[in-house]
């Protein structure tokens, strides 16, 4: 049984996403090892939303509350807020979420790019923890198609809207002339270069960057830009400062900031790339992913209402072939034992010498005639629910009782694989 927790902008504070997002994916592995209730998890954990997608093996509400202690713990969280701010979904609700969210259809900016990166890389991080099963396996790369449908055939993601775009449809308000305004780029890592290529199609020009961990040379060399080593200094020669760095604690202070004259600073960062206390410097304006978020413009109604009818026919396709391959193991138990039957026989002729290559063939040709018929009855039994109606006949025909084979774990197809790689490059 697959469940999912997720807690979103739409339903937590960005603080505590901030933690979660630092300390959830580490908890996985040892939420699945040695469980009883959990075959297995594939943790998502965003700028601006947390989701657990769960393979249960046991009960529920154990597999729930264990999950909630577990990513509570790797985040320094009390379990009591975690457990208020998370929603839990299971049965169709969980494929209609996680291929909403990979398609951007719950993101802070409807139609975002980044996510479908996001939702691969967590499958990948899940392989590498062996946390995976093969119904997750199924259910990651169906959503992976049906984001990369979404993005072919609706126009919700053309006119190349983010998390990024937004900041600077936002600070517009508040910047005279883009093409005069001199920027310092905080950071080489989460939306960096996503950052430089919006800013530059807005004209600006001067685009300084700054790097806590030194790479600032390496990726100004690459986006031809200034690579600079003051912060605080070329902050105090700039007009706007962006932050997007992968640091786990504030790289930008107050004292950074503290310098004569108006200056936007729009932190991008998850967890906050800025000090909040930097809010209160005079002439410092600080636009960060929560207030962002409350400014996320309505979509395009026709583009989203098509993506989502996409949405709504893949988790019905979904659910259909899931249907479809309940009654697939008595099925295989039917077929095997028709066949172990034919080959006994055909064995015995050939002993007593009465068998020829022809006959064979006829008798095997016979066998798949009539297994035919129970093969199409068993895929329409199952798309009605009625998988167990088969199994039970099965069994009182023959006394066969089927054995479920466990799937193997398949990569992700090239098709899948390619979603979202852009998007990876820029988040």
């Amino acid at each position: 049984m697959l469940i999912c927790l997720t807690a979103s902008h739409r339903n937590a504070s960005f603080d505590l996403l901030e933690r979660l997002s630092i300390g959830a994916p580490a908890a996985a592995d040892g939420l699945v090892s040695g469980s009883d209730v959990l075959d297995g998890a594939v943790v998502l954990a965003t700028c601006n939303r947390f989701e657990a997608y769960l393979d249960v093996a046991g009960d529920r509400d154990s597999a729930v509350a264990a999950t909630i202690d577990a990513v509570s713990a790797a985040s320094d969280l009390a379990a009591d807020d975690v457990r208020a701010s998370v929603r839990v979904l299971d049965g169709a609700d969980v494929v209609h979420h996680l291929f909403a969210v990979s398609s951007g259809l719950e993101s802070v900016v409807v139609g975002e790019t980044e996510i479908s990166g996001q939702v691969r890389r967590a499958l990948e991080g899940a392989r590498a923890a062996g946390t995976t099963t093969s119904d997750l396996e199924r259910l990651f790369q169906e959503a992976a198609h049906t984001s990369r449908g979404v993005k072919t055939r609706t126009r919700i993601g053309a006119a190349g809207r983010s998390i990024v775009r937004l900041a600077l449809e936002l600070a517009s308000s508040r910047v005279t002339d883009w093409a005069d305004t001199h920027v310092l780029l905080v950071g080489t890592g989460r939306y960096a270069a996503t950052t430089v290529a919006a800013l530059r199609d807005r004209g600006v020009a001067d685009i300084a960057v700054y790097s806590p961990s030194g790479r600032a040379p390496v990726f100004a060399a690459k986006h031809d830009l200034v690579p600079v080593t003051d912060l605080a200094g070329t902050a105090a020669a700039s007009d706007v400062v962006i932050t997007c760095t992968s640091s786990e604690v504030p790289v930008v202070h107050a004292s950074d900031l503290d310098h004569p004259g108006r200056r936007l600073v729009i932190d991008l960062g998850l967890p906050r790339n800025v000090d909040p206390a930097a809010a209160s410097v005079d002439g410092v304006e600080l636009l960060d992913l929560e207030t962002i978020s409350l400014h996320a413009p309505l979509s395009e109604l026709n583009a989203e209402s098509e993506a989502r009818a996409i949405v709504d026919d893949a988790v019905t396709r979904f659910h259909t072939a899931a249907l479809e391959q309940s009654a697939t193991p008595a099925l295989v138990a039917l077929r095997k034992h028709v066949f172990d039957v034919l080959d006994a026989e055909i064995g015995r002729a050939r002993d007593r010498g009465d068998s020829s290559e022809r006959t064979e063939q006829a008798l095997r040709h016979l066998a798949g005639v009539l297994l035919h018929r129970p093969s199409v009855r068993a895929r329409d039994l199952g798309r009605q629910g009625r998988a167990g109606d088969f199994t039970a006949a099965v069994d009182a025909l023959f006394g066969i009782e089927p054995e479920a084979p466990a799937a193997p774990v398949v990569p992700l197809s090239e098709r899948a694989r390619d979603l979202g790689d852009h998007a990876a490059d820029a988040s």
